[in-house]
């Protein structure tokens, strides 16, 4: 079980705080997720499955070949940002930098 420390420590590092009943009901979930995957592991053969990247086979999907064309200039790319820094969009802090 993951304590709930642990849950309030990467909510911190990841700057956002949750009401105390907030991360009991995490708890809960992170537990449910333990128990499955727990349940999965024990699967006969499980390790030998490719990994799936698509939830059903489609033999029709075929991927276009990459070509190059006409691309943004860093001009019109930064026209439509409100926030830029060194040709670059600044975007908000989403992480801790103690991390």
């Amino acid at each position: 079980m993951i304590e709930v420390e642990k849950l309030k420590e990467y909510a911190h590092k990841l700057m956002f705080d949750m009401k105390e009943e907030e991360y009991q009901t995490l708890q809960e979930e992170f537990s449910t997720i333990l128990k499955q995957m727990d349940l999965i592991g024990k699967i006969e053969g499980i390790g030998d499955v490719c990994p799936m990247t698509f939830p059903f086979p489609n033999p029709d999907a075929s991927l276009r070949e990459d070509e190059v064309g006409d691309y943004l200039t860093v001009g019109e790319v930064l026209e439509n940002s409100k926030h830029q820094i060194d040709d670059q969009v600044k975007v908000p802090k989403v992480v801790r930098e103690d991390v």
